[in-house]
């Protein structure tokens, strides 16, 4: 008989709680910390629903964009429900998420590099829409909003993706010279990010074609083949990403993928002038009103508006580097890409500066 007591049990814990029961629906006072009634109430037997765009949202750096959230009850409800809101930025490495904004009402906080530039957009009822504005290198991911309704919450996941593009990088010293860390600045000094997996996949699918191995946001050490041959992971081996794992963030030396998206400025190479050194190619952008262009600028200038120019340069971390759009005979190879000298010792070339618009 112990069905019964049970049932018994339950219908005396019910009535001293003072449980009210109503339309098929529990409800109970919330206490606040001070012991007080919030006249907040909590429910069962209703679904908190959240919906958020399926498909990636693409946009590029600079830009202003929306990212969708809305929620509902089912059933529905007919009397309003306050609710909290929460935006946090899934990080690659699968540690702890990155605090974006929440927002009661008509009040919200936003954290960290996201301050100033985020808010709440509450066009229609039962909309939770996070909008993010001068979207900036490190804003390309996936983001959380979730919906808090008591102890009741939901959540769904938006992509934001930036357009862009994705360029193997190495210093001036050599290969494989940057541990994890050292790799990250080193793409933050040439205008661009560390570049993700999603990022570097989707730049091998357009024919991305690298066999020197580099680090990637996650803290994997990866690299690009679409034609296999011996000395990059074996001439029998499929087209793809040769995958070396997780590697140790402080003792481990390899290059690194950076990603730059849209600049806010021009690249251009400096005319009317002789070839120069590095330093003096520095002063002749400085006397232009502009400075020496970075990698990142570089790559994303030859990517994103097509900078086609059969004239080596000199770049800010000491290479020299020219951009091909349209291959043709006394330019390089026959695909287009940004053609590289390394980093010469000595030398006269010319220069490609850039200039804020």
């Amino acid at each position: 008989m112990i069905f019964p007591l049970a049932v018994f049990l339950l219908q005396m814990g019910s009535s001293r709680c003072g449980l009210p029961f109503y339309n098929g629906f529990y409800y109970d006072r919330v206490m606040n910390d001070k012991g007080d009634t919030s006249g907040e109430v909590q429910f069962s037997g209703v679904k908190l629903m959240v919906e958020t765009s399926p498909e990636a949202i693409y946009t590029h750096r600079g830009a202003n964009i929306t990212l969708p959230c809305h929620y509902h009850y089912a059933p529905k409800l007919h009397v309003p429900r306050k609710i909290r809101v929460k935006w946090s930025k899934l990080r690659e490495d699968n540690t702890k998420e990155q605090d974006v904004l929440v927002a009661s009402g008509s009040k919200h906080r936003s954290f960290g590099e996201f301050r100033g530039r985020t808010w709440l957009l509450q066009a229609s009822s039962q909309e939770a829409s996070l909008v993010i504005h001068d979207l900036r290198l490190r804003d390309s991911g996936k983001y959380r909003c979730e919906v808090i309704d008591g102890l009741e919450d939901e959540s769904g996941i938006v992509d934001l993706e930036l357009q862009g593009v994705v360029f193997p990088f190495q210093p001036h010293h050599g290969r494989y010279m940057l541990n994890f860390h050292e790799a990250k600045k080193a793409c933050e000094e040439q205008d661009a990010v560390i570049a993700s997996f999603g990022q570097l996949f989707k730049s091998w699918m357009d024919g991305l074609d690298w066999c020197n191995a580099g680090w990637l946001i996650d803290g994997t050490v990866q690299y690009p083949i679409t034609v296999p041959r011996e000395p990059c992971g074996g001439k029998d081996m499929a087209p793809g990403l040769r995958n070396y794992g997780e590697r140790h963030k402080n003792l481990h030396r390899f290059d690194v993928f950076c990603f730059s998206s849209a600049l806010k400025g021009t690249v251009y190479y400096l005319t009317g002038h002789q070839k120069l050194t590095l330093e003096e190619a520095k002063q002749a952008c400085q006397d232009d009103g502009a400075e020496i262009a970075k990698v990142g600028q570089l790559y994303s200038a030859w990517k994103l508006v097509g900078l086609d120019r059969c004239d080596a340069g000199w770049l800010a971390d000491g290479s020299v580097r020219y951009p091909i759009t349209s291959p043709r005979p006394n330019c390089g190879p026959p695909e287009p890409g940004v053609r590289s000298f390394g980093f010469p010792k000595v030398g006269k070339f010319g220069v490609y500066c850039y200039k804020m618009s």
